[in-house]
């Protein structure tokens, strides 16, 4: 299942294909171009503007894939076994606008990303940083030997005229 996003703006491309920016961070090309795609929306001023607010999927965020431009916020201060958050623990989702990233030091990590179905991966410290798009319920099960911390990463955007 893709996860849907708002969309929250459009521009044009180099060659003149309009994209649309969704809340998440990520843009999307919104082509009309029957048969394959039926999107005559997009060809006008009142059909993109239609458009804002309702949702696109967003098969980037699927994927675990943090969009370009994401401004740095916070790190979270290194997490063992012991002294993770009991919120950690539980399932909780990042805020909207805000991307986290899981860096595990030592030990294993067990992130279960709650969707429909549901998506365990296991952690190893020689893993890259794992991204967590936001609003997507998860919750986190440390090893005994974890060490770990987050860093979290804010949506950046355009003011429009």
């Amino acid at each position: 299942m893709t996860t849907a996003r708002a969309i929250t703006g459009f521009h044009l491309d180099d060659v003149g294909d309009w994209v649309a920016e969704l809340a998440c961070g990520h843009n999307q090309h919104v082509r009309h171009q029957p048969p394959f795609q039926e999107r005559p929306w997009v060809l006008s001023e009142e059909g993109r503007r239609g458009r804002l607010g309702l949702p696109l999927e967003c098969p980037l965020c699927d994927r675990n894939e943090m969009p370009e431009g994401l401004r740095f916020v916070r790190d979270t201060p290194e997490w063992t076994h012991d002294t993770l958050p009991e919120g950690l623990r539980r399932s909780h989702r990042v805020a909207d606008d805000t991307w986290g990233e899981v860096h595990l030091l030592e030990g294993t990590v067990t992130f279960v990303f709650e969707s429909e179905p549901a998506r365990t991966l296991t952690l190893d410290p020689n893993d890259p940083p794992l991204a967590i798009p936001p609003g997507v319920l998860h919750h986190v099960e440390p090893s005994s030997s974890a060490r770990l911390y987050l860093s979290f990463y804010g949506v950046a955007r355009s003011i429009a005229p």
